[in-house]
Order: structure tokens, then sequence, then C-alpha cells
């Protein structure tokens, strides 16, 4: 099977190993979750399998959201998210059945995406690194502007892409071949070294590294 789970990031903190090393760690509460639906070639032109996470209260949900798990006698779920996988693969789930954190118990590498801090909006200094300018007297106030960002006769624009001031953060990312250091099956916790996009208690999606055999 593609392993794969939805989670919420719990927050950071540090362990030792066996050497005695400090280790930096995120811990992220993984699952359990359900499944909901199953998308096949046949009826929906891919596949996938819908996955249901962090139980709620019926009336927190609006009638479409919460139809999906009356028609199918489950329980309302907070997230639905669907991961794609091969056919194969998905005829191997069925609706209703329960996804947990012991899916990763021999997985080394993950990949997780969020969603990142939003940082409103930013200039290039911050968003993008630029060194600006010199803080000379006569630098004036252009000490954190980008500088030139075209020529009077050619090609006489702004090329798109061009670095400029603006929106920074809050987009999905994804980080890729992130070390799995323990998992709780007790208390459904993942640890995985290092940092995870997003804030505490922001949703995050756990895949099996593509990179990593």
């Amino acid at each position: 099977m593609s392993r794969a789970i939805l989670g919420k990031k719990i927050g950071m903190t540090r362990i030792y190993d066996e050497t005695g090393n400090c280790v930096p760690v995120t811990a992220i509460e993984a699952g359990p979750c359900v499944v909901v639906q199953k998308r096949t070639p046949a009826k929906h032109r891919y596949s996938a399998i819908q996955l249901g996470f962090e139980e709620v209260p019926a009336r927190k949900l609006n009638k479409p959201r919460a139809g999906v798990f009356e028609r199918r006698d489950l329980k309302p779920m907070r997230h639905l998210r669907e991961v794609r996988m091969p056919p194969a693969e998905v005829d191997a789930y069925k609706v209703g059945e329960q996804v947990t954190v012991s899916i990763f118990q021999d997985t080394e590498f993950v990949d997780i995406t969020g969603t990142s801090k939003g940082r409103g909006f930013q200039g290039v200094v911050r968003r993008y690194g630029f060194q600006g300018s010199t803080k000379t007297r006569g630098t004036h106030e252009n000490r954190r502007h980008p500088g030139s960002i075209g020529n009077n006769e050619f090609p006489g624009r702004v090329f798109k892409g061009h670095r400029l001031p603006g929106h920074m953060g809050n987009r999905r990312v994804t980080t890729q071949n992130i070390k799995v250091v323990r998992v709780d099956e007790d208390r459904n916790v993942l640890l995985v070294r290092g940092a995870v996009p997003g804030h505490p208690g922001g949703l995050v999606l756990i895949r099996k590294a593509i990179k990593k055999s």
C-alpha cells in the first residue's frame, strides 16, 4: 500500500539518541484517519482515496459536507483530503477502514506537506534575502530597496517573475526526505528530525518519501 496519512503539527522539541547526541524533532499527531471515499478510473478518471481526520460534531459541518459522512454511516470529520495512488493500491482499501501511524513503522524517510506561516506583505530583503544598499550618509531612504528593475529603451518593461515586494508565506509547501526518528503507536505520535512546514496545530499530509528507495 502507498503510505499516507493526515496529521496535526504539535510543535518542536528535542530527544537524545543512543549515543547521547541531542536531536531536534517535530512531534506530529498522525491519525487515526478513516477512508471516506475511493476514486476509480472507471468512474472518476483517476485513482485516489479520500482520508478523513479529526472527529467533529455534525452541527459544525454544513449540509453537503455532513451528507458525505451520513451516506456512508461514518462519524463526521473536520478535514478531508485526497491522496493519489495507483488503482491496485486503491483496491486494497475499504471505505471505513482506519489508517494509523503504524504504517510508518518500517519507513525511514517521509515527505511532509503543509501550509507555511503567513508573513504578510514583506520587502525584498526579508522575502528574498537581498543585501540592500550601503548604510552611508548618501544612501538616504534606499537602504532596503531592490534597486533598478528594468531599462528605459530595451526591454522597456519589467520581466514577469521579477523578485519584488509582496505577500510572503501562507503557501502550500512540501519538505522532502525527512528522517523518521520515532513512531509512537499508543499515542498516535510521529517524531521526525528537523522542522516541518506550518504553525503548531496546522494540518499536514505525511507520505512515504518518493525520492528514497
